[in-house]
């Protein structure tokens, strides 16, 4: 969210807009926790490439999610402190509760504020990471105008944008249905382009025209596995249900049942008990220092 998370389709899918994640129906929460376990590495290496001139003293994590994106920047800069964004409240209570548990607690500070309403009070930060939120902005020129000159002078903004929801399964999986997987990423595709007009875009244009310089662009690419770890069936189990909530009324009965099958943690063909799944997806990575 963090940071970067899967993609499916929801009404303002996670780290901006949607207070009624506090009940967390569509368990985003634990999709959240599982793609910081799994990607841990992934998010380590994005922090240990960012061009900072200096380690930063104040960070801000806009679209903070469950923190996954604020604890790899913690680790990254110990002298940092964090202030974490976020419309839910039950992300900040689940990143609060993070933070204590690594022994962190007295380096995050936590905003509840919807960044498309009134902007809010954030200080100087030397650094701004923005991971998997920028797209779900209704006017994401002013929030880039804004972070502009939130920004300390000579400050750097990171931009972590997703090539999509995550694949797991082959691409001849399952053997009743191939290419399923497949299908399901058609529809969400469909879906984002009449949702999210700003997912895919290419943040460069928008940043420099914010009054940024980008110093660096970087894809990284995912392809863990198998074997697999046993967090990542249960990614991928916790993604493809938020799929399945999402997808019903747009694929076939034939795909549905298919579906529903991978799902059902008592059938002999749950995903759980696949020895074949991987994580593929890409994420890229933009740094922008204000100028």
């Amino acid at each position: 969210m963090t940071h970067a998370s899967p993609q499916a389709p929801h009404p303002a899918h996670d780290h901006n807009h949607n207070p009624d994640h506090d009940h967390d129906a569509d368990g985003q929460t634990e999709i959240l926790d599982l793609d910081a376990e799994v990607l841990a590495d992934h998010i380590a290496s994005i922090t240990a490439w960012l061009p900072v001139k200096a380690s930063p003293r104040h960070i801000v994590d806009l679209g903070c999610g469950t923190g996954a994106g604020a604890l790899a920047l913690l680790k990254r800069f110990p002298g940092a402190e964090v202030t974490a964004v976020d419309t839910s409240a039950a992300y900040l209570h689940r990143l609060r509760d993070k933070a204590a548990a690594a022994g962190l607690a007295d380096r995050v500070r936590t905003v509840q504020a919807d960044l498309d309403a009134a902007w809010p009070e954030l200080g100087t930060p030397e650094l701004v990471w923005a991971s998997a939120s920028m797209h779900h902005m209704a006017d994401p020129d002013r929030t880039l105008r804004q972070v502009h000159d939130t920004l300390a002078p000579d400050g750097l903004f990171a931009v972590v944008e997703l090539a999509g929801f995550p694949r797991f399964l082959p691409e001849d999986a399952p053997a009743e249905r191939p290419g399923l997987e497949e299908r399901c990423h058609a529809a969400l595709d469909r879906h984002h382009a009449e949702h999210m007009p700003h997912r895919g875009a290419d943040w460069g244009p928008k940043l420099t025209a914010a009054g940024f310089a980008v110093e660096g662009e970087r894809v990284i690419t995912v392809n863990l596995g198998p074997p697999h770890t046993e967090a990542v069936g249960r990614y991928a189990l916790s993604s493809l249900t938020r799929v399945r909530g999402g997808l019903a009324q747009e694929l076939g009965t034939e795909d549905l049942a298919a579906l529903d099958q991978l799902l059902d943690t008592e059938s002999p063909h749950s995903i759980l008990r696949r020895d074949d799944l991987t994580v593929r997806t890409e994420r890229t990575v933009w740094a922008a220092r204000r100028v």
